[in-house]
């Protein structure tokens, strides 16, 4: 493979998921020896987004280290490419006036001796609005064909994943079959951002670990085969806040799990939301309805239904979406076979912010598994379920309601 179309494969990894470090450290390194052994001054290249532009200078913010100063030679090569295309010859000629702040780009040219600027002479720009396009359409196909839950077990040598997945009519097992051109990717340790997982192997995936895929179901539901794989190891937070500090940006909940106070940091990426009230006593009315006789909080009739006029979850219209859901892994499909599950009721929810929550609230939350020195983060914060606590004391059947186990794309950012 000669350089340019290493750099080409490079370019559009690095726009649909790698980082700067690992764009530059792939298919480049010979360039540079080459450029070595015959005595010639190094190409420099950056990848990252125009931060600003005016006239032929612009101001790159690369996908990691400072900024660089970058001025378009009048001889430069500009070409605009699409998201996700591999070869160059598909690239259409653009002016230097198209490019616009927010544009993915990739410039090539002789860079300062403190590499602060580069004299480009090449950019190959895949423009915003693209991207975004192409977001939007990942996000839609994630709500669609996207599926999630905890790892049961992983066979390497069927390339086969097995996870569960929780209704509120029970449990049932998906088979994730898995290929050479899957796609893998892992979350970071205490990130809730989608851009933030690296890629990753089969290998690397184990029992207990939260799965989320995107590929074709087969006609029953019980297997899918999985075009792109997200995974990554979280927590789940079933209790009562004892503390709310707005000034650092974490609350304390007493968790009724581990019995265990856990700390939690609430930041811009967190999703925080409030379960309306009829919900959440139609959703406490099926735990307990569901749980065996005996159990504290079951309700000793098997058909419960609210006081006050309101139906029971199935009679209201509430029922399990199962595995052929829009988005599988536990949600609530509501009416017919059309409409949303419990992710898009959930993003529809009202929001609210940490300032909202007041010591003694009850939460459902899945954070981040956190580091040594660090507590972990909140990815979907869940109020307004004291009901469901009621019925569920112990927490555990609750947290078969956890946000990360209701479909839909992972932390409902563009992607999974």
């Amino acid at each position: 493979m000669n350089a340019k179309k290493i750099a080409i494969a490079t370019f559009f990894s690095a726009a649909l998921g790698l980082s700067g470090a690992e764009f530059l450290s792939i298919g480049f390194a010979s360039a540079a020896s080459q450029a070595q052994v015959t005595g010639q001054p190094a190409v420099a290249r950056r990848i990252g987004a125009i931060k600003a532009i005016t006239g032929n200078a612009i101001m790159l913010t690369p996908d990691s280290g400072l900024d660089v100063a970058v001025t378009v030679q009048p001889n430069a090569r500009i070409l605009r490419i699409a998201p996700g295309e591999k070869d160059l010859k598909n690239a259409a000629p653009v002016q230097l006036q198209d490019l616009q702040v927010g544009d993915r780009v990739r410039v090539r040219g002789q860079a300062s001796s403190d590499g602060a600027s580069i004299a480009a002479l090449e950019v190959i720009v895949i423009p915003r609005s693209d991207l975004q396009a192409l977001h939007e359409q990942e996000r839609a196909d994630w709500q669609k064909r996207g599926l999630g839950g905890p790892v049961n077990a992983v066979d390497l040598g069927a390339d086969t994943i097995t996870i569960s997945v929780t209704t509120l009519s029970g449990k049932k097992e998906i088979a994730v079959h898995t290929s050479k051109s899957t796609i893998f990717r892992r979350y970071a340790p205490d990130s809730v951002k989608f851009d933030d997982a690296k890629p990753s192997t089969l290998q690397e995936i184990r029992p207990g670990d939260q799965l989320r895929a995107r590929g074709d179901r087969s006609p029953d539901g019980s297997e899918v085969t999985a075009e792109e794989i997200v995974t990554g190891s979280f927590r789940n937070v079933a209790g009562l806040v004892n503390s709310v500090d707005t000034s650092s940006g974490t609350i304390t909940v007493q968790d009724l799990l581990s019995k265990k106070p856990v700390q939690v940091k609430i930041t811009l990426e967190s999703q925080l939301h409030k379960l309306p009230p009829e919900m959440a006593q139609r959703i406490a009315m099926r735990l307990k309805g569901s749980m065996p006789p005996g159990t504290p909080g079951a309700s000793s009739g098997s058909a419960p239904v609210a006081g006050n006029g309101q139906q029971s979850a199935t009679q209201g219209g509430m029922q399990p979406s199962g595995a052929t859901g829009g988005g599988l892994g536990g949600g609530l499909r509501q009416g017919g076979g059309g409409a949303p599950d419990f992710q898009q009721m959930l993003n529809r929810m009202p929001a609210v912010t940490i300032a909202d929550l007041h010591k003694g609230d009850a939460v459902l939350i899945v954070t981040t598994q956190g580091t040594a020195t660090g507590a972990g983060t909140a990815i979907t914060l869940l109020s307004g379920v004291e009901p469901i606590l009621q019925a569920a004391p112990s927490g555990s059947q609750a947290m078969m309601l956890a946000p990360w186990s209701l479909g839909g794309a992972p932390t409902g950012e563009a992607g999974p």
